[in-house]
């Protein structure tokens, strides 16, 4: 793609913006995925948020509700999964797979049952489920810079306490941190971010854009901040290439990022061995 690409196409203007904003979310967010090691849980709830999206569409199409969008329903049933399985996890741990699975066949099969009662055409759907980056526009921008201040806001406030909550749950227990409320409030932000991200990969893919870009990160830092601010460089990277890349070969744009990503973790995992310890972490994660 030419660099005129960017400056005379307004379509691939608002694609870019979009994808340097939702790389802040996956950045930060996806970082404490990976440290914590829920990317299964962020699955599930990726994939469980289509019973949302798909009740909001039926309501919206069936009773001219016409304000109801399927992307408050995706808001809705991502923050229901996000509760729910964090309520599992903190309950039921011995039986967590098999609930985490449940929870992410179950909201994928209403979603089709809906989508199923749902009169006319699905075309609204089936962006959100592969991504509809080049039909953003200055609502969505808006709301994706919205929903970034709301999660750097509130890591920023939790942020020693998620690092408690990520590393050592004993520790911060006997420091007198909420850990179950908190692991509930950072399941609800991955939640978010994943609502946000759908707009640049869509459902069956956000999770490559959420969890290879901080995984990437951490293949060359031992800091978490730091790896924070280098998944978000690499993921708005990712981005821009792959933008370029459906662009020149006229492929559809999320699922070139996620190639891309899955390609760009391949060539660069035996550039550097993976000694990041996730259960004990260096005391330079403490600082």
């Amino acid at each position: 793609m030419s660099f005129a690409a960017f400056t005379d196409n307004a379509f691939i203007q608002m694609a870019l913006w979009a994808s340097l904003l939702a790389s802040i979310a996956s950045g930060v967010v996806g970082s404490f995925v990976v440290v914590k090691r829920i990317a299964f849980i962020a699955g599930s709830i990726a994939h469980s948020i289509l019973g949302g999206m798909g009740l909001a569409l039926w309501l919206q199409r069936s009773y001219g509700i016409s304000w109801l969008d399927p992307i408050w329903g995706a808001f809705a049933g991502s923050l229901a999964s996000a509760i729910l399985i964090g309520w599992m996890h903190l309950n039921y741990r011995q039986r967590e797979d098999a609930v985490i699975a449940a929870i992410w066949s179950t909201g994928m099969a209403i979603g089709v049952i809906f989508i199923s009662l749902t009169p006319g055409t699905n075309v609204d759907l089936l962006n959100f489920l592969f991504g509809n980056i080049l039909w953003i526009n200055t609502r969505d921008l808006l709301m994706l810079a919205a929903l970034d201040v709301l999660i750097l806001g509130t890591v920023a406030l939790f942020y020693r306490r998620f690092l408690a909550l990520c590393f050592d749950e004993e520790q911060a227990l006997l420091q007198g941190v909420a850990v179950k409320r908190l692991y509930l409030l950072l399941l609800c932000l991955v939640a978010v971010t994943i609502v946000l991200l759908l707009q640049v990969i869509g459902t069956i893919l956000v999770i490559a854009l959420l969890t290879i870009p901080a995984t990437l990160a951490a293949l060359f830092t031992h800091r978490l901040h730091l790896m924070m601010i280098l998944a978000t460089g690499i993921c708005a990277l990712l981005s821009l290439l792959g933008l370029s890349a459906s662009h020149a070969l006229n492929w559809p744009p999320g699922a070139t990022i996620a190639l891309l990503s899955a390609a760009a973790y391949l060539v660069a995992l035996p550039l550097k061995r993976f000694n990041f310890s996730l259960k004990k972490p260096s005391a330079s994660l403490r600082n």
